[in-house]
């Protein structure tokens, strides 16, 4: 079977959402989707993937799947296969029940710890000569339900939600050292594209500024304009496109970014959006390489990184894979990376949930407002549970 046929390895085509039950990697988009139906090899480090394919290793049919964790060095989740499936546009889902049982869902931390992990970080920004000029913090949300969650059940509810159809699903069983299949799984539904490559052609929609939706078309209407008005959030976008295009010049013989962000929704928010387009030098370095080239970016980290990651440890702790990305890369270099983002990850026994929602922090932040900002992030996984907070 070559990569670019529509049928999956037993000859069905992927027309309902039976098809990718079990699949250790499934990742659905409005352009692009692709599904795996059987891993090969497993890479302990991004490194190795980049070599496998810089080799020939994986064959003419070969494809790199998965998942980066947040923080470059840690544990991955990638996988070599040469069963990936192409699907034009999102893929179909069929309608997805409403989930058993009532779950509970704590909050970690508290709003009030959260708050105060803030009010450090404003501290440390607000200081006369500043280490860091932004950084991301995040909270989570533990969802605990009283039967097994069903991560391709979660997964067809947020394809099914989302206007775009965005959504994904990776084993993370490589990342835990545990067999496939019997490990954690990472599931979401992300609008922030970290890379694209077809061909020499890139193009990445980075993602940072943040308003909610609301039901009252007025008031939403209203929360759009503030957004793009907002000093406060054009100067956090600012610092993400300028790290975009520190590092994509120097590989690219083209490269187009916009003097100005535009205003892009999700079901649940506005974001402050860039379309940026460029086009590879030759050699051309794969989407992977890209992608590790990028990763982590000012949306999910902060400026400059190296001291952004250190207070992300020390008031935060370890996100595993949660502001990391997910994505594929074929033989020839072409693929798409997503950032992690509006994502859980559900325990190896399915029984828990794990979402986090982040937030950028700037000297002119509000700590009342970041609080908010996370809580309406959360909105996409929460509503695949019929849930709010």
């Amino acid at each position: 079977m070559q990569v670019g046929d529509r049928v999956n390895p037993s000859g069905r085509r992927i027309d309902s959402s039976a098809d990718r039950v079990g699949a250790p990697f499934v990742f659905s988009r409005p352009t692009d989707s692709v599904v795996a139906h059987r891993i090969e090899t497993t890479f302990d480090s991004a490194d190795a993937a980049v070599d496998a394919l810089r080799s020939g290793a994986l064959g003419t049919t070969g494809a790199v799947v998965g998942a980066l964790p947040f923080r470059p060095g840690d544990p991955t989740a990638l996988m070599a296969t040469t069963s990936l499936v192409r699907h034009p546009g999102p893929l179909p889902v069929d309608p997805p029940p409403t989930p058993v049982g009532e779950p509970a869902v704590e909050e970690l931390p508290s709003r009030e710890e959260h708050g105060d992990r803030i009010g450090r970080a404003l501290a440390s920004l607000r200081a006369s000569t500043p280490a860091v000029q932004k950084v991301v913090l995040a909270r989570a949300l533990r969802i605990v339900a009283d039967a097994p969650i069903d991560p391709y059940l979660l997964l067809d509810r947020l394809i099914a939600r989302d206007s775009a159809g965005n959504g994904f699903a990776v084993d993370l069983s490589n990342a835990h050292a545990v067999a496939p299949s019997t490990g954690p799984m990472l599931v979401g539904s992300s609008p922030e594209v970290l890379i694209r490559r077809r061909g020499a052609h890139i193009s990445a929609h980075p993602l940072a500024g943040t308003a909610p939706r609301d039901p009252d078309p007025a008031v939403d209407r209203d929360n759009a304009r503030m957004l793009a008005a907002s000093a406060k959030n054009l100067a956090e976008h600012a610092y993400l496109v300028e790290h975009l295009r520190t590092v994509l010049a120097p590989l690219c013989t083209r490269l187009e970014i916009p003097d100005q962000p535009e205003v892009t929704s999700t079901p649940q928010v506005w974001h402050l959006g860039t379309p940026i387009t460029g086009d590879l030098a030759d050699p051309a370095p794969s989407a992977l390489e890209v992608a590790l080239a990028l990763h982590p970016t000012p949306a999910i980290c902060g400026t400059p990184t190296a001291a952004a990651l250190e207070m992300i440890a020390d008031l935060e702790g370890d996100r595993g894979f949660y502001a990391g990305a997910v994505g594929w890369v074929d033989a020839a270099g072409d693929g798409e990376w997503l950032v992690a983002i509006r994502c859980a990850t559900v325990s190896a026994d399915r029984r828990e949930v794990l979402a986090r929602a982040g937030g950028g922090i700037v000297a002119a932040s509000a700590v009342d407002e970041e609080i908010a900002e996370t809580s309406a992030k959360f909105r996409t996984i929460l509503a695949a549970f019929d849930r709010t907070i």
